[in-house]
């Protein structure tokens, strides 16, 4: 028991003394989960609208492969990008491998299907008397959207909050596409891992401090979100 004490104490220390490594680690994952959430919100929200709100031919199984794309496990997203940003793959001319806008993209995969799935919901849950009344005030198609979605709004930030809690918890794609490179590409999650393996239970126990404080705070977020809507 006296490691895992003296752990949790070096935990703290590291904490409290702005650890430049452990601080690294945490700005890495603040910036590659905010990167990937932001591109997810511009493409998935429309997406999941037109998913929700539309009525077309083989909707419904578009439907069931978005729901399946959920619980997509990370590691084969990242064996996916890998095989496209690596230097034979097609995009390796790019040079993402190893570098925080690659594990972005593989985020961006990952968290996807939730905003498109939970954005969806949302607008299939309005009153089905919305849309008719906006018609009848002579509201045009983008009138109808967005006044929709904003009706929708906090189910559809609970999907922004929920995809967000997803990618700063993974670690597959982390490693995978960013190569857990220390100062550069190192997020809370391969940290953990690392030090962990290396002995260095401190810093473990620190940057898992980290992850269950934002863990918890999304969490909390999420609850009063759904609570609103």
């Amino acid at each position: 028991m006296d490691y895992i004490i003296e752990g949790i104490l070096g935990a703290f220390h590291l904490l409290l003394t702005g650890h430049e490594e452990t601080y690294s680690a945490v700005m890495t994952t603040l910036k590659v989960s905010t990167l990937s959430i932001a591109a997810c919100l511009l493409v998935g929200i429309p997406l999941g609208f037109l998913l929700g709100y539309g009525n077309f031919s083989g909707k419904g199984a578009l439907r069931t492969i978005v729901d399946t794309l959920l619980a997509l496990p990370t590691v084969v997203v990242g064996l996916l990008v890998y095989a496209f940003v690596s230097r034979r793959g097609p995009l390796g001319e790019m040079g993402l491998l190893f570098t925080v806008p690659g594990i972005a993209i593989g985020q961006f995969i990952l968290a996807l299907p939730i905003i498109i799935s939970l954005t969806a919901s949302a607008v299939e849950e309005l009153d089905p008397k919305l849309r008719l009344t906006l018609r009848t005030l002579g509201a045009n198609d983008r009138q109808v959207a967005l006044s929709s979605l904003w009706e929708g709004r906090y189910s559809v930030m609970v999907a922004a909050v929920t995809a967000y809690g997803r990618v700063i918890s993974e670690v597959g794609v982390s490693m995978m596409i960013g190569g857990n490179i220390k100062w550069h590409t190192r997020t809370i999650t391969t940290a953990i891992a690392l030090e962990t393996g290396k002995g260095q239970f401190s810093m473990g126990v620190a940057l898992g401090a980290v992850l269950l404080t934002l863990a918890f705070g999304v969490n909390a977020v999420v609850s009063l979100l759904r609570r609103r809507s």
